[in-house]
């Protein structure tokens, strides 16, 4: 798929099933996370790859971090729901920006180039046929989750993408670009 035809048909996923990506297409997109804009070159992005067995330690890790997020304990039905959400797809990757004090790179610069980077994964995987959706939450910003997954201490979680195949991709609307566009 070329690179206009990906970014205009590029949708999220949210039905995924397995296979997850092949270690080939994974490659690939984390190599197009890599190419993100990055003022300065701080190279601002770290990824925690999250497969197989490894999704049984992030449930408990979602319920705890709710629970810091929102200052109460977790319902037990909130808690079922939440250590089921790591297999809603095969691989998931936890994205972080990796902030650098820099006199002309201010903080929000490199969480918007970590951002980036997830966004540039997520056309990738579209364009090599792999589903993804991108998702965060209340947890994915307390210090609970930053530390269970071993990120370091300014690393600035952003979110989770879930990759696998689709099981069905929604229609996408025609936007018109007029309808989003002004000029100055």
């Amino acid at each position: 798929m070329d690179a206009i035809t990906a970014l205009h048909s590029r949708n999220s996923v949210n039905l995924l099933t397995e296979p997850g990506p092949t270690r080939g297409q994974l490659q690939n997109i984390i190599k197009a996370g890599l190419r993100a804009c990055d003022h300065k070159d701080l190279r601002p992005w770290r990824y925690l790859l999250i497969e197989g067995d490894a999704r049984y330690k992030l449930g408990p890790l979602l319920v705890a971090a709710k629970a810091v997020a929102d200052g109460v304990s977790v319902p037990l039905e909130l808690a079922a729901k939440l250590n089921n959400k790591p297999f809603r797809a095969p691989t998931i990757i936890a994205i972080a920006a990796h902030i650098t004090f820099h006199p002309k790179v201010p903080e929000i610069e490199q969480i918007l180039s970590a951002g980036a980077s997830a966004q540039m994964m997520m056309t990738a995987a579209h364009a090599l046929g792999v589903g993804a959706i991108w998702r965060s939450g209340s947890p994915m910003f307390t210090q609970e989750m930053r530390d269970g997954l071993g990120f370091e201490a300014n690393d600035q979680l952003i979110g989770f993408l879930y990759l696998g195949t689709p099981k069905a991709r929604k229609e996408l609307p025609d936007l018109d670009p007029a309808d989003f566009l002004r000029t100055f």
